[in-house]
């Protein structure tokens, strides 16, 4: 049987417009609509008076001005970023331009991966660089707000996760939406570090998800356990495949994304490529000829 994630997709706002969605908690979407990003990317503007503002999203005048305009009378002092994909990232330049706030992250773009000697390859927001690189565990403190950092590799190597201490809310970015599962694309992308950065957040109190694209999640443990059940269920699909002579990632993917748009195929064989990945690293999986890739050939180890 399927694994059942209590997805929800709807989602009532107005573009450009600042919405109070809890105490000290301000959203503004923009719009940037697309499959990868549902309604488009959604800014959080953390307290009053001094403000955090998480993840300024695309390079959107548009937008920033929406920011701007929702923070009139108050000072921008920090920008936090989660990770550096194009609809995160790159509006901390614009943004810039009109406060001397830093910018908090963990690291550029492959950030996670580059510590340890692998490359990554380009298609992120490769001109980033924060002023001010943070840790698991580091504690930013503002006017009325703190956060705590939570690094969750795993879509991206330098994800990072912002926990207003205030309201025991998470701010997810990508690591865990409501609306789909994320995309784990190698080598950036690493399916090991996704699990053990979902399993991170059981150990934790949060009562409240807010992911950069979509809705709350008000009942976050249930949703996080269903999707590393849904990883689980793809592994034996992929095993499943392997069994049936189907030895080849992109012969996989139309056998296991049954419903999905054939547009989407490319990212769904990257997310594949990832569990395969992990499969061999585990033993489980051996690649013919040494060819690890998304062009290659797998056999059961």
């Amino acid at each position: 049987m399927a694994v059942e994630i209590p997805f929800r997709r709807e989602l009532e706002f107005t573009y450009g417009t600042a919405e109070v969605i809890a105490p000290g908690i301000r959203r503004v979407i923009a719009e940037n609509p697309s499959p990868f990003t549902l309604y488009g990317t959604g800014t959080y503007i953390l307290g009053t008076g001094k403000v955090a503002v998480i993840d300024p999203g695309p390079a959107d005048a548009a937008h920033i001005q929406a920011i701007l305009n929702a923070v009139e009378g108050e000072t921008i002092s920090h920008i936090l970023v989660t990770h550096t994909h194009m609809d995160h990232s790159p509006g901390c330049r614009l943004l810039k331009q009109h406060t001397d706030a830093p910018t908090y992250a963990y690291g550029p773009h492959g950030a996670g991966k580059l510590e340890e000697g692998v490359p990554v390859e380009e298609g992120g927001d490769m001109e980033f660089d924060p002023d001010v690189q943070v840790r698991h565990g580091d504690i930013i403190e503002g006017g009325d707000w703190s956060v705590e950092c939570v690094y969750t590799p795993g879509h991206t190597s330098n994800h990072m996760c912002f926990a207003l201490r205030e309201a025991k809310a998470l701010f997810t970015g990508d690591h865990v939406m409501g609306w789909s599962t994320s995309i784990i694309s190698p080598p950036d992308g690493d399916m090991a570090a996704y699990l053990d950065s979902l399993a991170l957040l059981l150990d934790r109190d949060d009562e409240v998800y807010w992911p950069t694209h979509g809705a709350a999640i008000t009942e976050p443990k249930a949703l996080v356990e269903a999707f590393i059940e849904h990883r689980k269920e793809r592994e034996d699909q992929i095993l499943h495949c392997i069994d049936e002579g189907v030895e080849v990632i992109t012969d996989m993917v139309p056998l296991m994304y049954k419903g999905t748009p054939e547009f989407m195929y490319p990212a769904a064989a990257r997310s594949v490529f990832a569990a395969v990945e992990y499969l061999v690293v585990r033993g489980v999986l051996q690649a013919k000829g040494g060819n690890l890739s998304l062009d290659g050939q797998f056999q059961r180890a």
